[in-house]
């Protein structure tokens, strides 16, 4: 299967999700994650239609920059850490993994623009998921309200890998509530209209539960 024949899939697919949900397909954007494929690959995703790539390392990302640049919208999706913000924040549009001060910090040293961050919370038992807890969302965003640098368009969650459909619909039903909750405060420097979350194993969920930005690797790269 091309790349575009998946898109076109995923398309379909996202489009019954919102008629299930009363929502409407231009209120759902897919971020392609094309970390686990090169250039030539990634241009064939810029050719489908698809314009916002997601990567999650330097190593990965700034290659594909220098070739594709300007042509794509550029979001990264993993965990960032403090020492690498130097080298990617100023070519990025969005950042998907806040979750910690001092990462907040070091993007409003190092950025030239303003950010638009999602942050990320944990809305699963795994251990081994990133962000913060749910009760620590809050104050965090307060926080930044002097960071000018950093704009909280969003939330980000990852859902459990699990074949337990309640579970992972409990997970985004939790990141739809506490955005609504910080999107009520009306804050300037974090309007939280977003949401990031769903995944090529669970995306239809996500679109159901209110997903605004999904990110498909699999399903549609391969």
């Amino acid at each position: 299967m091309t790349v575009q024949e998946n898109y076109m899939r995923v398309k379909q697919n996202i489009e019954e999700a919102c008629k299930r949900s009363g929502r409407s397909i231009e209120d759902v954007t897919v971020v392609a994650v094309t970390k686990t494929v090169g250039i030539e690959k990634t241009r064939e995703v810029l050719a489908s239609g698809i314009e916002h790539l997601g990567e999650n390392r330097n190593e990965g990302f700034l290659p594909k920059y220098e070739v594709i640049g300007a042509d794509a919208v550029w979001h990264f999706i993993g965990s960032l850490q403090t020492r690498k913000v130097k080298d990617i924040i100023n070519q990025i549009h969005y950042l998907h993994s806040l979750d910690r001060i001092s990462l907040a910090q070091e993007i409003q040293k190092r950025a030239e623009h303003c950010i638009s961050c999602f942050v990320q919370v944990k809305t699963s038992n795994e251990e081994t998921k990133q962000g913060l807890e749910p009760n620590e969302l809050l104050p965090f965003i307060q926080e930044l309200a002097s960071f000018d640098h950093i704009h909280v368009v969003g939330l980000m969650t990852m859902a459990p890998h699990t074949s337990d459909e309640e579970e992972i619909r409990t997970c985004f039903q939790m990141l739809k509530k506490l955005q609504q909750d910080v999107q009520a405060l009306d804050m300037p420097h974090a309007p939280c209209r977003e949401l990031s979350m769903g995944m090529s194993n669970d995306y239809a969920i996500a679109v159901e539960e209110g997903a605004t930005y999904i990110r498909l690797g699999t399903i549609l790269v391969g």
